[in-house]
């Protein structure tokens, strides 16, 4: 019985690690290709190489190894550049535009 509980343990790490491949591939491709270059990061097409090759790892080669080490590098993406992308891009968390003071109904001044 504890067996079957640390191969399903298992199989759940596996699935976790395919999707976060999947999502940061995905990711990477519908950003735009002069963010890369704004944000000071690897070219487009060197993210989508790296994680490519890690969701066709992950699909394919049942190797925890590798599959760790393409985890890894979707951690980087997700965690690091994401982040530069979505700030030269103006993404601001699906805020448009505004100061962090600003509330629901304006800008909050404090009570003057």
């Amino acid at each position: 019985m504890l067996l079957t509980g640390f191969s399903t343990l298992i199989w759940l790490l596996y699935l976790v690690m395919l999707v976060l491949a999947v999502v940061a591939l995905f990711l990477a491709a519908t950003a735009r290709e002069d963010a890369y270059r704004a944000a000071d990061k690897q070219k487009k097409s060197f993210w989508l190489i790296i994680l490519g090759i890690t969701v066709a790892v992950n699909l394919f080669v049942p190797m925890l190894f590798l599959q760790l080490a393409g985890a890894v590098a979707s951690i980087v993406f997700m965690v690091d550049v994401r982040p530069a992308l979505k700030a030269v891009s103006g993404g601001g968390g699906g805020r448009r535009g505004g100061s962090s003071s600003d509330g629901p109904y304006g800008p909050y001044n404090g009570g003057r």
